[in-house]
């Protein structure tokens, strides 16, 4: 992912700005909205049913990302919120064509396979090759180049669901890693078992990058049954033939990040910054990954505007281009750079229950941070960290010493779904839907500074 460097002169925010104690708000009325929140909340639903059902997938630098943009517009500015506005920025577009996947011997059978993102195209006849078994990466990079050379690469592994999801980095190494590696040793093709922990007959699709001159190859996904099936018959000890066909298309194109504010009353103090992204990947209709964030974060936003004027600014970002490469995040970065937040914080997988909150808000700030766990504790979360947090979108500034905040999601289920055609708005449970903005809420009612002209909690 991208990484932009930044002066941490920058986010000398800490000692600047942290919030007086003065300015946090009473636990009582904190309390009062988080409750409200989890029992009555419809905005997030609302926005995750709309975006998913009016626009649907939301490929990156697309016509139906840019119709995602022109929707987030309308819906943000009906909400109330103000300096409602696109900050465009072009990148390079992959877009996926026709792609199967089909064992010619020795026991011939069709497989089911989705492209990886900036897959070389096979043409629309195909490729056929030997496969080339690998149980890791690991065990490809050790391999002699002869025995890849002129085959289909295949590289298995064995993804096991987790709480915080911390499976990912390791096992996402087949797909990051493994075409790059692959290509070098001369593969005409690669596939790999689908980055996922479930047994359904989708394929989990996901980003990768041809790394140091590698030359681009056919790079595809199998779904887990088909990858366990290919298995089977390697085992039974005869070469097997694959037929593969991924056609793709790249073209330069547009992408870009909306952005809303809710005003505070001291625009001199540093915003708080909270946000998702907009795009997704165009199988399923981005549901979990990640319409729910951009709701979840919107709608605490919306619950803060309802309850009155917060003392500091909330800037909400529906980030554009996460998916491809977090070119949305980068352009931010570049362009906002030199803004001055108090935290930031990013909701970015799924809509499952948080259970953990993890934080770096710096030194000097630990009556927010306490304020902060004892909010946030009625709702069954725990403290985490006080020295580490982050988001896909957000690292390029965190890196550069800006404060942050993580709100940890249950990911057990997260990544039956993630990247597949199953990620779809059915798979949001809508009680733990609103734990995640009453969670939302209370965080950005403790580090707003505060509402004035208090009012009752609207009802929708």
């Amino acid at each position: 992912m991208f990484k932009l460097t930044l002066p941490a002169a920058a986010f000398a925010l800490l000692a600047a700005s942290p919030t007086p104690a003065r300015q946090i708000p009473d636990p009582a009325s904190v309390a009062t909205l988080r409750d409200d929140a989890l029992a009555n909340d419809h905005y997030a639903w609302d926005l995750v049913e709309g975006l998913t059902t009016e626009v649907g997938q939301r490929l990156a630098g697309t016509e139906a990302e840019a119709r995602a943009r022109d929707w987030a517009v309308r819906n943000l500015k009906a909400l109330g919120f103000s300096n409602v506005h696109v900050e465009p920025f072009t990148m390079p577009v992959w877009t996926r064509g026709a792609e199967s996947a089909e064992v010619i011997a020795p026991y011939p059978q069709k497989m089911v396979v989705a492209a990886l993102g900036n897959s070389a195209s096979t043409g629309p006849s195909g490729i056929t090759g030997q496969i080339a078994y690998f149980a890791s990466v690991e065990t490809l990079a050790a391999a002699p180049d002869a025995t890849v050379r002129g085959k289909i690469v295949f590289i298995d592994h064995h993804m096991a669901p987790t709480q915080d999801g911390s499976g990912y980095g390791q096992f996402g190494a087949p797909r990051r890693q493994g075409p790059t590696i692959a290509s070098k040793k001369g593969a005409i093709g690669i596939v790999v078992r689908s980055i996922g922990t479930d047994h359904h007959r989708n394929p989990h699709t996901g980003v990768q990058d041809f790394a140091d001159g590698a030359t681009p190859i056919p790079a595809g996904a199998l779904t887990v049954p088909d990858s366990e099936q290919l298995i089977r018959i390697l085992t039974r000890g005869q070469p097997v033939t694959m037929h593969l066909t991924l056609v793709s298309e790249h073209h330069d194109g547009t992408s870009g990040n909306v952005v809303a504010d809710l005003p505070g009353r001291d625009p001199s103090l540093p915003m708080l910054l909270v946000g998702g992204h907009l795009d997704s990947w165009d199988q399923g209709t981005g549901a979990v990954d990640d319409g729910a964030g951009v709701a979840i974060a919107t709608a605490a936003a919306k619950r803060i505007m309802a309850a009155g004027h917060p003392l500091r600014t909330v800037r909400i970002v529906w980030f554009g281009a996460e998916e491809p490469g977090t070119f949305g995040a980068a352009a931010f970065a570049k362009a906002h750079g030199a803004d001055k937040f108090a935290a930031m914080a990013e909701s970015d997988f799924g809509a499952d229950r948080v259970w953990k909150v993890d934080t770096r808000l710096g030194a000097g700030r630990k009556v927010e941070e306490d304020a902060l766990f004892a909010a946030l504790a009625p709702l069954g979360i725990l403290k985490g960290v006080t020295d580490k947090a982050g988001g896909s979108d957000l690292d390029a500034l965190v890196d550069a010493g800006a404060p942050v905040i993580a709100l940890r999601q249950d990911g057990t289920r997260y990544f039956d779904w993630h990247h597949t055609p199953d990620d779809t708005l059915d798979k949001i449970d809508k009680d733990q839907l609103r734990q995640n903005v009453a969670a939302w809420t209370a965080m950005l009612a403790v580090l707003s500074g505060g509402m004035t002209e208090p009012k009752r909690p609207v009802r929708r």
